[in-house]
């Protein structure tokens, strides 16, 4: 079996046995993911019905990449639920929860973890039923005997746990990542479930032809002599440029540096970073009224200092814009919604990341040569 033109063989000794597969195989795990949360859906409408009906509040929280997702999934759970839905990573919980959490404030705590076994995972939940008088408790994970699924709460508590081909073995999260934003965004779009498996299909499809048939065009751009990258999204997609950058930042071990921001708020001096060593990748809406500005953002580049390359990825074609590299799903518009254009979009920043780590010299399924960061996270202390 080969996974981006690379036989298993080889990629054992690039250090990329578990990465390559992970990446490549995202597009089926999102239709399983799709599948098993069909088949529960009885199970989860009466814990979602009875949380729902009682809370004012919904916080989205995970560390690191899995407090992304919130990011992505914040606006979505707004319009869906009527519920006021804000994103607060667990290390913010941890250190300063009176901040977020309310004893009078009935809330729902949806915690996104790829194995829960991050110190900050179990403590965010402890610190909730601590302060919180009537709280409820979603836990979206890969792995059902982490300390998260495990945690026993007093107050309502329910895990969704993912397909175990989510569980990904490589330090860098991907099919994780993408996996459980789709599972949030199911449980946001409850009532439609039938009727996004459309959009399911769709998204895989895309990610399909990003992987299969654009991966040699990442490829060719992981060999430029860059070494900054910025990743620009509006929406549901700032989370999915957000977890870009990092992704490519940590899969090169912090030699590739990496910004994220949405396409307004780059105009606000984080623009002053390009430099003719930089690559800028656009994730552009679907959506027209948001496109406007984001457009006008990519026109504003002539001024100033060049990048390297300016590289589209979209729905459709986006007119009026010039671009050295533009990646599209098809020639029409609204095929994929932009809650389920998020979760595709950061393939892009995955398949560059793994590239640019062989290229270095690297090993993709643990980059960090100093042993600065891990899978999962060691050494910190929860105080009382």
């Amino acid at each position: 079996m080969k996974y981006f033109n690379i036989p298993r063989e080889e990629l054992v000794s690039l250090g990329a046995k578990f990465t390559a597969p992970e990446i490549w195989n995202q597009p089926d795990v999102w239709e399983r993911t799709y599948r098993k949360f069909v088949e529960e859906r009885d199970h989860i409408e009466r814990f979602r019905k009875s949380a729902l009906g009682t809370v004012r509040k919904i916080i989205l929280t995970g560390a690191g990449t899995s407090a992304y997702i919130g990011y992505s999934l914040e606006g979505s759970f707004q319009r869906h639920t009527g519920i006021t839905t804000v994103s607060i990573p667990t290390t913010h919980l941890v250190t300063h929860p009176e901040d977020y959490l309310s004893p009078d404030i009935p809330t729902l705590v949806i915690s996104f973890a790829r194995s829960g076994n991050s110190p900050e995972s179990v403590a965010a939940v402890q610190k909730t039923d601590r302060i919180c008088s009537n709280c409820y408790h979603l836990v979206i994970t890969c792995d059902e005997t982490g300390e998260l699924a495990r945690y026993e709460s007093s107050n309502p508590k329910q895990n969704f746990v993912l397909p175990a081909e989510a569980n990904d073995r490589s330090l860098a999260m991907t099919v994780s990542y993408t996996s459980m934003m789709l599972t949030g965004l199911l449980y946001a779009r409850f009532s439609q479930l039938d009727s996004l498996g459309v959009q399911v299909d769709r998204i895989a499809n895309f990610g399909k032809e990003l992987i299969s048939t654009h991966s040699p065009v990442f490829k060719e751009i992981a060999s430029l002599d860059f070494n900054r990258a910025v990743f620009l999204g509006s929406g549901p997609l700032f989370g999915t440029s957000t977890e870009s950058g990092l992704k490519l930042q940590e899969l090169t071990d912090g030699t590739i540096i990496c910004k994220n921001d949405s396409y307004l708020g780059f105009r606000h001096g984080p623009k002053a970073v390009i430099d003719e060593k930089t690559i800028v990748v656009f994730l552009f809406s679907c959506r027209d009224s948001v496109m406007r500005y984001e457009r006008d953002l990519v026109q504003s580049m002539k001024n100033g200092k060049k990048a390297l390359r300016l590289i589209g990825i979209s729905e459709s074609p986006v007119q009026g814009v010039d671009l050295d590299i533009q990646i599209c799903y098809s020639d029409s518009k609204q095929e994929i919604e932009e809650d389920f254009l998020a979760i595709c979009s950061v393939l892009p920043a995955q398949m560059l990341g793994m590239f640019k780590s062989i290229q270095l010299g690297l090993k993709p399924d643990n980059p960090s040569v100093s042993g600065a960061i891990s899978r999962v996270v060691k050494g910190v202390v929860i105080y009382e």
